[in-house]
């Protein structure tokens, strides 16, 4: 089960004052699948209005309806194997998307198995949060706990050139459980909880 208080946490550090994404990557689709275009670029450079609407978009994963719309998964022993997405998804998160063929790879995967007919983006989110100590009263001390090193992915219909709509299928990676990461979970987001995307499950998970 996700603990509410650990997603609200995470999105107190989406803001564009104290934003801790460093990196966003996307791309494009049409209505035939086909990826028309593609982009990389450190979160920093974006303007304020550009920070504030991308924000919008990643803390729609972790701000849903904890184990209603995000739910946790474990990744199955037979879905770590070479070439799995498993393993896709710690190369890109450990190099922080800095790699545009792995980046690649992911949207085609994902384009492969979302059974859609119209336009959409992927947009994928880097982000590093210092953890803070809590003392025994709960409040944060300045020390730093772990550092938690995720990324966020985004699906999401177009609602007009190069401007997504909310998102209506996500995942935050690795998955964000007491306060730490678990690498052999990841946080899934359905908009429509009853209505699951099992391609994409299926490239994530196998036949589990």
């Amino acid at each position: 089960m996700i603990n509410r208080e650990d997603m609200l946490e995470l999105t107190r550090r989406m803001t564009p004052e104290r934003t801790c994404f460093d990196r966003l990557a996307g791309a494009y689709i049409n209505d035939c699948g086909e990826i028309e275009d593609s982009f990389n670029i450190h979160f920093g450079k974006l303007s304020g209005s550009e920070k504030a609407r991308n924000l919008e978009i990643a803390k729609a994963i972790p701000f849903s309806k904890t184990n209603v719309q995000l739910k946790e998964y474990d990744f199955p022993i037979t879905s770590k194997g070479r070439d799995s997405m498993y393993q896709l998804l710690q190369a890109i998160q450990q190099c922080g998307l800095k790699n545009d063929a792995l980046m690649d790879v992911l949207y085609e995967q994902i384009t492969d198995g979302f059974v859609i007919d119209e336009e959409f983006a992927i947009y994928v989110f880097h982000g590093v949060y210092d953890i803070p100590l809590k003392g025994k009263d709960k409040e944060s001390l300045w020390e730093s706990e772990e550092v938690y090193d995720f990324i966020i992915c985004t699906i999401s219909p177009m609602k007009a050139e190069y401007e997504p709509d909310a998102p209506v299928f996500g995942f935050l990676y690795p998955a964000f459980s007491g306060r730490s990461a678990d690498r052999e979970k990841i946080d899934v987001f359905h908009a429509n909880p009853e209505w699951k995307e099992e391609g994409i499950l299926y490239k994530l998970f196998g036949n589990t």
